[in-house]
């Protein structure tokens, strides 16, 4: 196992980019805070997406972090993302939690994985100390760790969207059962809610990259256990289809999933499992937008260059279990 001894160069380098974010954000209540992601030298990114996985090694998290450093490595990925739910059932109290020591960096160990870690946070996220994910203080700990609310990835080529989904679904403010979350920064909620719609709605607009994609951790469009987030596709939706949006990635469901869009050129992109998984829990579904579901562990990568969008989705075991790809918007192959 490679220690994180190894990836202390990039630490000064992240922390200008936040501190840079931090005095941003700051002096605007109009631009999400942007973060610069280098090509490599052929011009080309490659990416892994993992979802809904900290449970600290358990349901199979271990196994698909192993498949993911050998994969990352087979790749020569440049960074990770995560689609949220980082840390169960209840995310984390402090900066010091262990949970972020068990979950995160004692799991996810191999040099390949040793990159930037973008991540969003997730309904579970949520329930936790939500400061305490944002907290400068983690990526002391672990400087591969970027967290924010809501945010921006521009390289170049491609400009990665993070969406806070969380504050959108109603059910976590009128039906919360026996869930306390932390609503800090987010009350009051149509406004943080307005905010940020038109603050991704602007950033897609300005956005010249030639992919734009969408993250955050709720589906849009799944056939999974939670299905339609009626929330996201009456306010979020719009605009991505406004703005010509090539992917929308999300957890929450914990399954693999690709969906097209019969109304637009969006695809939807589940990667939601990152640990524990729900076979056989599968809705019906639209014969004419499924291409692919999965109801096991795994994860998905993401090939960009000027020309061309890949996606690849892998099971638990490193295995290829579904192919997309695009070239200049005309898909030209999927198994």
């Amino acid at each position: 196992m490679d220690s994180l001894r190894d990836v202390k160069p990039i630490k000064f380098i992240f922390s200008i980019f936040f501190l840079i974010i931090i005095l941003s954000a700051c002096n605007s209540t109009a631009e999400l805070p942007r973060f610069v992601q280098p090509l490599k030298p052929d011009g080309t990114l490659s990416f892994l997406v993992v979802g809904d996985w900290g449970r600290r090694g358990s349901y199979n998290q271990s196994q698909v972090a192993l498949q993911m450093g050998k994969i990352g490595k087979d790749l020569n990925i440049d960074f990770l993302i995560s689609t949220g739910d980082n840390f169960y059932d209840d995310g984390i109290i402090s900066p010091y939690d262990s949970q972020f020591q068990d979950s995160f960096t004692n799991i996810y160990t191999a040099s390949s994985l040793q990159k930037p870690w973008y991540n969003v946070l997730g309904n579970h996220d949520y329930r936790g100390n939500v400061y305490a994910q944002l907290s400068p203080i983690l990526r002391d700990l672990d400087c591969r760790w970027i967290c924010l609310r809501s945010y921006v990835v521009n390289a170049e080529i491609v400009d990665i969207f993070f969406v806070d989904t969380t504050p959108f679904v109603d059910k976590y403010f009128d039906e919360p059962k026996d869930h306390v979350y932390d609503w800090r920064g987010v009350l009051p909620r149509n406004k943080y809610l307005n905010n940020l719609l038109t603050d991704v709605d602007v950033a897609l607009q300005e956005s010249m990259a030639k992919w734009k994609i969408v993250v955050g951790h709720h589906t849009i469009k799944s056939v999974g256990h939670h299905g339609v987030t009626i929330e996201l596709e009456k306010q979020l939706l719009p605009i991505l289809e406004a703005n010509e949006v090539d992917l929308y990635i999300n957890g929450h469901d914990h399954c693999l999933e690709h969906i097209s869009s019969i109304n637009s050129g969006i695809q939807f992109m589940t990667s939601g499992g990152g640990s524990k998984a729900w076979k056989g829990d599968v809705n019906d579904y639209n014969p004419q937008e499924m291409r692919f579901y999965y109801d096991g562990q795994g994860f998905m990568s993401v090939y960009t260059s000027e020309a061309e969008l890949r996606v690849v989705f892998y099971d638990g075991f490193g295995r290829i279990l579904h192919r997309w790809s695009t070239c200049k918007k005309a898909v030209y192959s999927d198994i």
